[in-house]
């Protein structure tokens, strides 16, 4: 067994009481698992309580219930979680029960769903709750047996004794409430788990496949009306005037108006992102009705000008001007060349690059160009609200209800324990719904109308509303000499409005001369986190580099990164690197292997690999391309993943699958342009997504089998998928691919 002491006391570990229906319930303390720059907010606590994380409930009917914190949208944690709980408490997994809580910063801690986090900061908390439980309930059984509590032993539930004495957990829950929590804790070694390691279908899987209701779409309560928002037609405008004449005649409107959602001056946080801040609100009976009711509005918008903000956050209050351009793609694409060939800003220097490209015996200088990309949650954005003068009820998909609360107090002037947010399961998130600004807007125009509200986005609404992944460019150099080898790296990258460079990512740490830069465009468009936020560009950039100069080089792909790994583990340069080599060369002899890579039986495919680490996990793919129709179609996969422990192996297989879809999808297709300001792809029509039919056949899912702690997954698998395929594509093609979306290159030479 594993001893771990938490070195925390029970005040700030786990707190017990007793329910009213005699079970035992404890409260998971957030602060023994995740270290965070924030920590000395966290420990400024009132003096009761620490930052929770969940709560554990032992029911008389021996049923295991746990709270769950962490929004869902899909990547299981309402399942993964409990998991990990049931492991170390020794219970039956039918016993166990979830439920999802409602937003109480008090007692479920900072709950956020986002940066494939969830498993990794409660890895610890959970184990330790229930091995402190077992143990607590273990001592009550000694007391009431009057035996040594180290001769009971504990199986599925059930306590037992040699003396044949046994008691269901639900019989000694009331008791051992009242006997303190243990300070040091076994916990099980990796080799002893039974529940952990052992596939577990989703909790509510059920409900999804019955269709019981679930996502906030599906939220309703008598006398609701609904809401939709007409924005303008384009970044950098705003409402000039509007008629609404007509528009109030329509059957089921209740009221046409105009809304600010934010004061002049308010003081805004990193995720209060808002695109418009003039609001153009109809609200009325039906969806139906404001839909068509909104059509008969007239609005004349003007523009908008610069504007300034003040934006809060670690490094203080600074005030950020947004500039009132009508922007183009074109002219981004113009002035983001213009941007690269000015002095960037230094993110990391190792060596003298300098010195090394000008004796070089041969440069490789490429650039790689990323549009932006719509989120399109396949369930529409969407929040009901209902505030009256003294409290407000939220409910609807919200990945980080804590983020939200203090903005939403503010703009309400109501206290936040006056504030109640219920999260539904999410219809998809990647990001899109960290950002709370449609919560933000149902509140203020429930406010208005003092009634229940639920406000709704169009597939339309959102895909021209903003918050996208932002455009981005990178340029990349590669110094050879004359052995060809690899002597100097150079990355320079820019973004509009952020650029996407990690600077202290492979190969930084493999090359002597080694240098990292950065650039960025101020701009109206809202951007916000996108799967992997800009891991899912420089990934593709980086990895498609990769494969050329170890062309250039006369190497294999796979070997020449696992050359430069060895030299990254062995005699690494620098300091600050982020990445484990020799994990990451795990995930690519794992996928060398199982794809057999340049082995016989594989002539039919165009083959592409590449490999990533992000959100502390490592990736790697093996795409496998035919030419099906005419066109590149991407039959079979190979992944690799690395992310320690795997709680539910096919959930996990399940999430690494969907991301190779999704990337492959975004790397052929994604592409979301401007121009005047207006986006020029508004729904599924003219933003192409990938189909049914162009999924792989088959996607074959391994993992690096160790101990480690886990680590992210909803994200890791994502990024190395683009570079993949631009590598297949090359393979097929004869030709190097530089610009995103593939496919409109591809369709040009086919």
């Amino acid at each position: 067994m594993n001893q771990d002491k938490t070195g925390l006391d029970r005040r700030s570990f786990l707190k017990a009481s007793l329910m009213s229906g005699g079970g035992l319930m404890l409260t998971v303390s957030w602060l023994s698992s995740f270290k965070s720059a924030d920590k000395s907010e966290m420990l400024n606590l009132p003096e009761q309580w620490a930052t929770l994380n969940g709560y554990i409930h032992i029911m008389p009917d021996n049923k295991v219930k746990l709270i769950c914190p962490n929004p869902e949208f899909g990547q299981n944690v309402m399942t993964s979680l409990p998991m990990m709980l049931a492991e170390e408490l020794d219970v039956d997994w039918k016993n166990v029960t979830v439920e999802m809580g409602p937003h109480d910063p008090a007692k479920l801690g900072a709950q956020f769903t986002g940066g494939s986090n969830s498993v990794r900061m409660y890895w610890k908390p959970l184990r330790e709750a229930g091995a402190a439980a077992r143990q607590m309930l273990r001592e009550a059984a000694a007391q009431t047996w009057n035996v040594p509590v180290g001769e009971v032993t504990t199986k599925a539930g059930i306590l037992s004794h040699s003396s044949g004495k046994s008691a269901k957990y639900g019989d000694m829950a009331s008791k051992a409430a009242s006997i303190p929590v243990p300070k040091d804790l076994k916990l099980k070694a990796p080799k002893d788990f039974t529940i952990i390691r052992n596939s577990k279908k989703n909790v509510e899987i059920k409900k999804i496949t019955s269709g019981k209701p679930l996502f906030g779409l599906d939220y309703s309560v008598d006398g609701m009306l609904i809401a939709m928002i007409q924005h303008p037609p384009a970044f950098g405008m705003k409402l000039k005037s509007f008629d609404a004449a007509e528009t109030l005649k329509m059957p089921g409107i209740k009221d046409v108006f105009t809304q600010k959602l934010y004061a002049d001056d308010l003081e805004q946080g990193g995720f209060d992102t808002r695109t418009f801040n003039d609001l153009l609100v109809i609200v009325g009976n039906s969806t139906w009705e404001v839909m068509n009711a909104r059509k008969k509005l007239v609005a004349n918008w003007e523009p908008a000008g610069d504007l300034k903000d003040k934006i809060g956050g670690r490094g203080g209050v600074k005030e950020v001007t947004i500039p009132g351009a009508l922007e183009s793609t074109t002219t981004q694409l113009q002035q983001m060349q213009e941007y690269a060939a000015k002095p960037a800003q230094e993110l990391r220097r190792d060596g003298d690059p300098e010195s090394a490209f000008k004796n070089a015996a041969q440069v490789i200088e490429r650039t790689y160009n990323g549009p932006f990309l719509a989120h399109n949650t396949m369930e529409p954005m969407n929040f009901f609200a209902h505030v009256t003068a003294d409290k407000a009820l939220l409910v609807g998909p919200l990945q980080a209800p804590g983020w939200t609360e203090p903005m939403l107090s503010k703009l309400l002037n109501l206290p936040p324990d006056k504030i109640e947010i219920q999260m539904t399961r999410m219809g998809g998130g990647f990001g899109r719904r960290a950002y709370g600004h449609y919560l933000y807007e149902a509140a203020l125009i429930s406010k208005k109308m003092k009634a229940p509200v639920k406000l709704m986005y169009t597939r339309e609404d959102d895909m021209t509303y903003g918050i996208y992944r932002p455009m981005y460019t990178a340029t990349y150099r590669a110094a050879l000499d004359a052995n060809k080898n690899l002597i100097a790296f150079h990355v320079k990258g820019g973004g509009i409005p952020e650029h996407p460079i990690h600077a202290n990512r492979f190969p930084a740490g493999a090359v002597d001369n080694y240098l990292a830069e950065g650039w960025q465009i101020a701009s109206n468009i809202t951007i916000g986190a996108f799967r992997a936020p800009r891991s899912n560009f420089n990934a593709a950039a980086e990895q498609s580099f990769l494969d050329e100069v170890a062309e250039a080089a006369g190497k294999d792909p796979i070997a020449f990164r696992l050359e430069l790994l060895k030299r990254a583990k062995e005699k690494p340069v620098g300091k600050n690197n982020e990445y484990d080599a020799d994990r990451y060369a795990g995930v690519l002899e794992l996928v060398r292997d199982k794809s057999n890579w340049n082995k016989p039986g594989n002539e039919k495919y165009k083959r592409g690999v590449a490999a990533y680490f992000c959100h502390n996990s490592y990736a790697a793919h093996v795409v496998d391309m035919v030419t099906r129709d005419g066109q590149p179609y991407v039959e079979r996969v190979f992944s690799a993943m690395d992310c320690g422990i795997v709680i539910n192996p096919d959930a996990a297989t399940n999430m690494v699958q969907g991301a190779v879809v999704d990337g492959i999808g975004n790397a052929l297709y994604g592409q979301l342009t401007h121009k005047d300001g207006a986006a020029q792809q508004s729904n599924f029509h003219n933003y192409r997504m990938i189909r049914m039919n162009e999924a792989p056949k088959s996607v074959e899912v391994h993992f690096v089998q160790n101990d480690l702690d886990p680590t992210g997954l909803g994200e890791p698998p994502f990024p190395p998928v683009f570079g993949a395929v631009a590598n297949a594509l090359y393979k097929m093609k004869g030709k190097r691919y530089y610009n995103q979306p593939f496919k409109d290159e591809t369709e040009k030479v086919i």
